[in-house]
């Protein structure tokens, strides 16, 4: 079902801070955001969301949806995002918040947290999937938008790399789960690391199989 109201647009396509930077915008009355998350699925760690003002006028190429980025293209563009668009930033929700307030409304409100560190103020915030956000400026819900949409493959993208360099940090912390490999996914290995060394403390309690780890 497709919903439309002068703050909330949703379509199907046709085919706690960690960063921001920015550049004043002149004459132009329509700012545009993209915004996506990174780390709904996993079984460790934070959310991570971010929102990126493209500018108009410096192109980046190769801009897609992060997932089917080699790492090493990701952290190329991640840098050419921060250096070239008007405008980025880069926030989260712990795993305290995730298990108060469940997964969907702790990534949305990753969201929000990063369209509010904006160093412009949005008049449109363009965001993949079906759920919004709470927001002062209008959304665009946008499903598969990481995929068809510049701004929101460059969020998809800030979001991704942020949140795999906090994976590899928690590694270090706790290298016994493997957080440097599946950067806290639910895969075979997690799960036996899980058996065998019951959850670490950046682990999601309100998910299944580290609630099943905890009685194990």
């Amino acid at each position: 079902m497709t919903r439309t109201t002068d703050s909330l647009r949703t379509k199907r396509p046709t085919t706690g801070n960690t960063g921001q930077g920015g550049l004043a915008l002149a004459f132009d009355t329509r700012v545009v955001c993209g915004v996506d998350e990174a780390g709904r699925g996993p079984l460790a760690g934070p959310v991570v969301a971010a929102a990126v003002i493209l500018d108009p006028t410096r192109a980046i190429d190769g801009l897609r949806d992060s997932k089917k980025l080699s790492e090493a293209r990701r952290d190329w563009l991640a840098q050419a995002i921060r250096e070239h668009s008007l405008g980025w930033a880069i926030a989260q929700a712990s795993v305290a918040e995730i298990d108060e307030l469940n997964i969907l409304q702790a990534s949305l409100l990753a969201m929000r947290r990063a369209v509010e560190a904006l160093p412009l103020a949005p008049t449109l915030a363009r965001v993949d999937g079906n759920q919004p956000p709470r927001l002062a400026c209008g959304v665009e819900l946008i499903v598969g938008g990481d995929a068809t949409e510049a701004c929101i493959s460059a969020a998809s993208i800030l979001a991704k790399v942020e949140r795999d360099r906090l994976m590899l940090s928690l590694h270090r912390l706790h290298p016994e789960y493997g957080f440097d490999r599946h950067k806290g996914y639910g895969t075979a290995l997690h799960l036996e690391s899980l058996r065998r060394h019951g959850p670490c403390s950046e682990h999601r309690r309100s998910f299944a199989p580290v609630r099943k780890a905890l009685f194990s």
